[in-house]
């Protein structure tokens, strides 16, 4: 079975289930063609079927340099930092030895050192490593899951945030780190979950749809599946997140009514511009984001906030 040229999977990454044909969604970079999206049955969680371009994560919203008003974001990301670490600390505290795969620019993995982890990171793209030097002082590994050395049984505590969506196989990546972690370490796990409201209300348009860089668009069904058969228990599931998700609330609504979904994080990427008719709807709505923000916590105490967070323990 088919949508348009994009054939479908045997089966739902997440949870095994039969996928069906759903959608075409506007993909994340301004002139590339929609992107074909199949959903499961089962978990409800959805698969990009359409191919991601070779420099997907090195260009557009992914490519090098700061984003507009970084500095000013500064002390708010050190404060979601802290809050990731304040998942963990309960579960495996400090000085645990830590690797985030998928750091990105480095910053978890300089803020677990500064509290007491032994932390370590890996990164696949360029731009990363570049920066988590330049910035942070921090040599991250130059590398994806699949094709790290990391000795069997040798780390306490993963963190896999947002990036267990962007893999073609997450299963067995899963499994990989999986075989990584000593008996009873921990593994936390943020992914953008479809079940949400915020995805419910942006449709097609939803910000952490971001194609076809996102393979796996999980609900947390789907997530927990995949991790009970991936050989981990799932500890607690965190719906109210300040990361991302006020934003991600407010980005749907906005998103609906200008001609660029989500023109105000594309334009903080540098990847769209200044002098848009956009900037002005942009601006007008501005003085919603505290209705957002509490229609978003509403949504994460109802189990349906944009981003969930997942503690898990290897069984």
């Amino acid at each position: 079975m088919e949508l348009g040229d994009a054939a479908l999977p045997a089966a739902c990454p997440a949870c095994g289930g039969r996928l069906a044909a759903w959608r075409r969604a506007p993909a994340a970079e301004a002139g590339a063609p929609p992107v074909a999206l199949a959903r499961c049955g089962r978990c409800a969680s959805a698969v990009t079927l359409d191919p991601v371009p070779p420099d997907a994560h090195e260009s557009g919203d992914y490519a090098p340099g700061a984003p507009r008003g970084a500095g000013l974001a500064a002390p708010l990301l050190r404060a979601f930092d802290r809050r990731r670490l304040g998942l963990l600390r309960p579960a495996m505290p400090p000085p645990a030895r830590l690797l985030d795969a998928g750091a990105g620019r480095g910053r978890f993995v300089a803020a677990a050192l500064a509290a007491g982890y032994v932390a370590s990171g890996l990164e696949p793209s360029t731009r990363g490593v570049a920066a988590a030097r330049a910035v942070y002082g921090i040599g991250l590994e130059h590398t994806g899951i699949e094709e790290a050395c990391v000795a069997a049984r040798s780390l306490d505590v993963l963190s896999l945030w947002h990036v267990l969506e962007h893999l073609e196989d997450p299963g067995a990546a899963l499994g990989t780190l999986r075989r990584w972690l000593a008996p009873g370490g921990v593994l936390l796990v943020g992914v953008p979950n479809l079940g949400s409201w915020q995805a419910r209300l942006a449709g097609a348009r939803w910000y952490h749809l971001d194609l076809p860089r996102h393979r796996t668009h999980f609900t947390t069904a789907g997530l927990t599946a995949l991790l009970e058969a991936n050989g981990f228990v799932v500890e607690r599931v965190h719906h109210v997140l300040a990361e991302h998700n006020p934003l991600g609330m407010w980005l749907a609504g906005v998103g609906r009514v200008t001609h660029r979904p989500n023109y105000l994080y594309h334009l903080l990427k540098r990847n769209a511009p200044a002098r848009s008719p956009d900037l002005l709807v942009t601006i007008a709505a501005l003085p919603l984001i505290p209705v957002a923000a509490a229609l978003e916590l509403v949504a994460g105490l109802a189990r349906r906030g944009g981003t969930v967070a997942v503690v898990a323990r290897a069984a």
